[in-house]
């Protein structure tokens, strides 16, 4: 299988490295010094729960050097999308497939606009990782979970190119979970990402000091319950017991977390506030759901969406 990473940072850089490292079939989508250095020392992966290792593979600004691949995986981040979205077309073959591994709810429907639905497979991912220079990704975590499937007219099965996509991922270490139904886990991330992103982003603090503050934890929640309500009126079956499990899983996570938005936010650089609390406020009025903590939150941070003025 040949793929191609369009967005090698941190977190497509770090899939790619895996995939490589197995013996796939692997080149990434690179601009600049970090396309300089890859070519120069290879994609080094440091911190890593594999130990540190480099992988020698090409790295290219112009997708055309590439040709038709396989699969293609979208990880830009979303105010990326339209640079990005012209460099899938010399990567397409008569069935290839883009996985796109955004954030929010919205990569999807905006990916198949320009390279048709059947193209299109999906889902969250769940990992950490950084850039520590060109052509070095950090793995902070122990995480590299993705979770992926069917968007469009999804089968009561997991398909055979979600499920061979799958197999060549756990064979290169990569808590990979095909679904048949991407819809469901990409919503029940969005139902915690797009609060936790917009209230650690507008208090430009971690969440431990929301989530030590009795109003502020239950202001939280409620727009957890909020952007679930939307799930629901969207005709997206998450689980019964999401919020449950998000209030869980927050109160367990470290309290200097950070959201990738509010990371970005407190760098200067660009933030993905449309695709996140303005995505829910969006949503929310196509379906009739009033969201008013996430509107109030993207009113904001939305001043911030191109970094400082």
């Amino acid at each position: 299988m040949k793929l191609a990473i369009i967005g090698a940072g941190a977190v497509g850089g770090y899939y790619g490295a895996l995939l490589s490292r197995a013996g796939a079939d692997v080149s990434v989508v690179a601009r600049g010094a970090h396309r300089d250095a890859i070519r120069a020392n290879g994609l080094q992966v440091v911190g890593s729960v594999q130990g540190d290792f480099t992988v020698h593979l090409p790295a290219e600004d112009n997708p055309a050097a590439i040709g038709p691949v396989d699969v293609v995986l979208l990880t830009v981040k979303t105010y990326d999308n339209t640079s990005a979205f012209p460099l899938i077309a010399p990567l397409l073959g008569p069935d290839t497939c883009v996985l796109t591994l955004q954030n929010g709810v919205d990569s999807a429907d905006d990916l198949a606009g320009v390279i048709g639905r059947s193209r299109v497979i999906a889902g969250p991912t769940y990992v950490a990782t950084a850039i520590d220079a060109p052509g070095v990704i950090r793995q902070t975590g122990t995480h590299r979970r993705i979770v992926f499937g069917e968007v469009f007219d999804p089968a009561p099965t997991v398909s055979p190119r979600v499920r061979d996509l799958a197999d060549l991922m756990v064979a290169a270490d990569i808590h990979a979970e095909p679904v048949a139904d991407a819809r469901i886990p990409l919503w029940e991330k969005f139902i915690y990402l797009a609060p936790f992103a917009a209230f650690t982003g507008a208090a430009r603090k971690p969440i431990g000091a929301i989530w030590e503050d009795d109003q502020a934890r239950a202001t939280f929640m409620e727009a957890v319950a909020e952007v679930e309500r939307v799930a629901r009126a969207s005709g997206v079956d998450v689980a019964a017991d999401v919020r449950d499990r998000i209030a869980t899983y927050t109160g367990s996570i470290p309290g200097t977390t950070r959201s990738s938005l509010l990371i970005d936010l407190q760098a200067g650089k660009r933030i993905e506030v449309e695709s996140l609390p303005g995505s829910v406020v969006r949503r929310g009025r196509q379906v009739g759901v009033p969201t008013p903590i996430m509107q109030g939150l993207y009113a904001v941070l939305r001043p911030w969406a191109l970094g400082p003025s």
